[in-house]
């Protein structure tokens, strides 16, 4: 899951590779972040500083990695798990779920329809909509903890989210959408359906990069 740390901007900025700051478009990211979560690159933008991802995304890599080159640019994901009790003697539930960027409409039209066929939640947003407001994806306590999706304002792409990357790159991010897929249940078993549908949408939908297909 990309940990977003706003106060860690600045250090960012001076580790960053120097081709997330002249990426030129949404394709260079996903292709950089690919690069990022297989551990080719040390540093991503809006995570902390030399850190790959964590523990419990590494057995998503493969499939992540491949949605950010097939142009569905990931910046947010977890596994399903088990009801467990935590730290703090609360039972905690999770949800498997992903979200990241696409401007493509063919994959995006995919994404969609491939998750209502496998009946998973999803929620697709432009960076003007403010009406979107997430999905819950871990309960604590049996209440609402933590969610993906929403909206997110333009303050937050430029400087948490995506600190740091070309104006190019951001430029096309602005023009994306942002979809997020959410398992229908809490628990590893339900959460093994996302990978299982964001495989299969990668593995017959080209890569994104024809102007005729973009969104705008």
């Amino acid at each position: 899951m990309k940990i977003r740390l706003p106060f860690l901007d600045r250090l960012l900025s001076r580790r960053l590779d120097r081709r997330w700051k002249t990426a030129e478009t949404l394709a260079d990211l996903g292709d950089l972040m690919a690069l990022w979560l297989e551990g080719e690159i040390s540093s991503c933008p809006g995570y902390a500083p030399g850190y790959g991802p964590d523990d419990e995304t590494r057995e998503l890599i493969p499939t992540l990695a491949a949605a950010c080159r097939a142009g569905y640019v990931t910046i947010g994901s977890q596994p399903g798990e088990d009801p467990e009790r935590g730290f703090d003697g609360l039972m905690w539930q999770q949800k498997a779920a992903v979200e990241g960027f696409v401007r493509n409409h063919d994959l995006l039209r995919a994404l969609v329809d491939a998750a209502e066929e496998a009946g998973l939640e999803y929620e697709v947003a432009d960076t003007l909509d403010t009406g979107e407001r997430g999905i819950v994806v871990t309960l604590r306590g049996g209440e609402p903890h933590t969610g993906f999706g929403g909206y997110i304002d333009g303050a937050n792409l430029r400087h948490t989210i995506w600190p740091g990357i070309g104006s190019g790159a951001l430029d096309d991010v602005f023009r994306a959408v942002r979809v997020t897929l959410v398992a229908p249940e809490y628990g590893a078993a339900a959460g093994a359906r996302v990978w299982e549908v964001l495989d299969s949408v990668i593995g017959r939908v080209p890569a994104a990069g024809g102007a005729a297909s973009d969104l705008r």
